[in-house]
């Protein structure tokens, strides 16, 4: 089965997370991923965090999968020359060195299209081009503060909070495959390549533009109404921290169900809309509050939405969280249990649509990874193992022409 990317070539020079999440998304629809690495060591996150001696870590094989693997020095003329070749042939190179690293390579965006018009340059960086922040070295944790998310996370008594999802990392990635297609597509129209850059500031700003939203309102009225800090708060000038409060205008909170006192993600997430309102007040056994001018209402519930939060904590007193959504689920009622990584990993819905699948590799054994958060309906991509260092650096060199005469020339003066 042909895939929509089949035939597009894409070298990987990037490492960690962001690039390699990106890449690994686009070799899922069919490219030909050559990840480019320095022989002998390659990615850093190959030994990050390893639970298997001398095996790749899952870091690595979660991030690179469906990928193939190029050791090359380009620091060695004969490297520069594979490289150069690569180029050649090549339609994507995505990178994510510090500024200037390409350059000092000697592959500038101006040598790269003399050696291809039509190769496309996609770059994660940490802050946009001329920002005042350009030279800074960014990690997941420092695109979250400086994206926005650090400072309306958490509680409003507490630090600010980083999340656990990959904002600044995957986030980026994900953002930088979408201008990678946009290019391709525009390539198509115009016969040339172009240079696509993507900043892990701007990614994480992008998924808070509802916080850019509520500091402009918070600015024009003093005041936001879905906050916990409203009515009885009080508001700075700039957006605060709201605890476990939505996002989207309807009041939510994380409620105790049986078992909180032992398990620490005994939960449910709860969300109280306008329109739910009767069926929430059916649910709980409360009909009486239906038609409650103290309650009929959002502006009227928010005075007391911590008491009427009180009183579903205590309706889940007896039920599980897994129980709790069931019956809430045949009200149309908006809710679910916080799901554990173990929960999420066992989870045979999961399994069956290809979001978690099981991977065999030659040194690991069997692991587990994500697969295409994006399902089609004339495609199912599969996921394959991560590359070992190297192992394809054989095979590439074939497809660039060179002999197996060449290719032992090139090991011996340790080029691949």
């Amino acid at each position: 089965m042909t895939k929509p990317l089949d035939g597009i070539r894409i070298i990987d020079f990037t490492h960690v997370q962001a690039g390699p999440a990106c890449t690994q998304l686009l070799a899922w629809f069919g490219a030909d991923v050559i990840k480019v690495e320095r022989p002998g060591s390659g990615d850093v996150t190959r030994n990050q965090l390893r639970d298997i001696p001398d095996a790749d870590a899952l870091y690595f094989t979660m991030l690179n999968s469906n990928k193939k693997s190029l050791t090359l020095d380009t620091k060695k003329p004969e490297g520069k020359e594979v490289l150069e070749k690569l180029i050649r042939e090549s339609d994507v190179l995505v990178e994510n060195f510090g500024p200037g690293a390409l350059d000092r390579m000697g592959f500038s965006w101006e040598r790269l299209n003399e050696l291809n018009p039509k190769m496309i340059v996609a770059s994660v960086k940490g802050f946009s081009d001329g920002h005042h922040y350009d030279d800074l070295k960014v990690y997941e944790n420092v695109a979250q503060c400086a994206g926005g998310a650090a400072s309306t996370t958490g509680f409003w008594d507490g630090p600010p909070t980083i999340s656990a999802a990959a904002l600044g990392d995957s986030n980026t990635g994900m953002h930088l495959a979408i201008g990678i297609l946009t290019a391709l597509l525009g390539r198509d129209k115009t016969g040339k390549g172009q240079k696509v850059a993507v900043s892990m500031q701007d990614s994480v700003l992008n998924l808070c533009r509802v916080k850019l939203r509520d500091q402009q309102r918070l600015e024009r009225v003093g005041y936001l109404e879905e906050y916990p800090q409203y009515p009885h708060g009080e508001f700075s000038d700039v957006v605060p921290r709201g605890g476990n409060a939505g996002g989207g205008g309807q009041p939510g909170w994380v409620l105790k169900c049986k078992g909180w006192e032992t398990d620490p993600n005994a939960y449910i997430y709860f969300t109280i809309q306008g329109h739910a309102w009767e069926p929430i007040c059916k649910a709980l056994g409360k009909p009486e509050w239906i038609d409650d001018p103290a309650y009929k209402t959002a502006e009227a519930r928010q005075p007391h939405i911590f008491e009427i939060f009180k009183t579903i904590e205590g309706w889940l007193a007896d039920k599980t969280k897994f129980e709790a959504v069931d019956i809430l689920r045949k009200f149309d009622i908006p809710c679910a249990p916080v799901l554990t990584m173990k929960e999420l990993a066992n989870d045979p819905s999961l399994r069956a649509s290809g979001t978690i699948v099981e991977v065999q590799h030659k040194k690991r054994g069997s692991y587990l990874t994500v697969g295409s958060p994006i399902k089609f309906s004339d495609l199912k991509p599969e996921v394959t193992a991560s590359p070992l260092l190297g192992e394809h650096t054989e095979e590439v060199l074939a497809s660039l022409g060179y002999s197996k005469q060449d290719i032992f020339n090139l090991r011996e003066v340790k080029a691949v």
